[in-house]
């Protein structure tokens, strides 16, 4: 990456910060969208570096926390938000909500609440590239609990099996629920279930945009010589509950502290300003950019219309 490619991987992480903070507050404005939110916040290195790897022909299957895997894979903020706000301008025409929205137009073909279960579908969308020959891959984004699904272990073998350009990440963000991962599987890096499937399995800094971004980029690269699956485990933290209504009694407050110090965000701030590629002018200019996208983005989903009732019975297959 370019200095200028690097101020827009940070910028990219503000923007998903920014924006699900954001969905937080709304949600508690029942004249809003009251309920809860499901976010990425202390994740979004993840999905940035992801996202800035990726061309627009490749594709994504996302599960429940990817308002940051749209963004960074293109989507438009004021139809995110128009989605979510339950207007006919959203993505979906008002009927996804924020937990299943599907942004074909930028190769965002699935959302899922359903642990493990897009992970099967990224395998078909990854098939369908090799049957018709086409150069693009699919990137499948699940967390650490999905891994001990049944649909991970088998799509996993099958796309071995076939050579498919798919990636797998796995985001570990320490829990599944209200559980830590040892409480649900003995194995420490999920990263190391690659090696019963033959494929490559790699372990990295799930807050380290910088890192992620390689680390997808050289899958890619593998994916389209024909070399197959990868598997990448990035390694990072839940900074909430698991939705914006859990009270996190079984996260300890000094574990929270820790990894908020290690902010991916701050990381790159940092690491930009010492290498004098950012000024703090250049930052807090950046900051100001993603507030108006964000505030442009709310009064775009309030000023839409709602669907009209007969809208329901439309776009139904069976």
């Amino acid at each position: 990456m370019d200095n200028q490619e690097k101020k827009k991987l940070l910028r990219m992480m503000l923007l998903i910060r920014r924006f699900e903070e954001k969905l937080v507050a709304l949600s508690k404005d029942p004249q809003k969208f009251g309920g809860m939110m499901i976010v990425c916040t202390g994740q979004e290195a993840v999905a940035a570096g992801a996202g800035a790897a990726l061309l627009p022909e490749d594709v994504i299957v996302t599960n429940h926390r990817s308002h940051g895997h749209l963004l960074a894979k293109g989507a438009e903020p004021d139809l995110i938000m128009a989605e979510i706000f339950g207007r006919r301008t959203g993505y979906n025409k008002g009927k996804s909500g924020t937990l299943h929205i599907a942004a074909p137009e930028v190769n965002a073909l699935c959302t899922t609440t359903v642990v493990g279960g897009g992970i099967p579908i990224a395998m078909g969308t990854a098939f369908a590239a090799q049957y018709m020959n086409k150069d693009y891959v699919t990137v499948c984004f699940f967390g650490n609990g999905a891994s001990d699904e049944g649909s991970f272990h088998e799509a996993l073998n099958m796309a071995s099996l076939w050579n498919l350009p798919v990636i797998f990440v796995c985001e570990n963000n320490v829990y599944s629920g209200a559980q830590r991962q040892e409480e649900h599987t003995k194995v420490k890096d999920i990263a190391d279930r690659a090696v019963a499937y033959a494929m490559r399995g790699e372990v990295v800094d799930g807050n380290d945009a910088l890192a992620v971004y390689e680390a997808v980029q050289r899958a890619r690269e593998e994916c389209l010589s024909g070399a197959g699956p990868v598997l990448i485990e990035c390694k990072t933290y839940r900074w909430g509950g698991h939705g914006t209504a859990d009270m996190q009694l079984y996260q300890p407050q000094e574990e929270i502290a820790g990894w908020k110090e290690k902010c991916p965000i701050k990381k790159l701030q940092a690491d930009l300003q010492q290498a004098g590629v950012l000024t703090e002018q250049e930052f807090q200019q950046m900051e100001s950019d993603v507030e108006q996208i964000v505030e442009q983005a709310v009064r775009f989903a309030e000023a839409s219309p709602w669907p009209e009732p007969a809208e329901a019975l439309e776009d139904v297959y069976v």
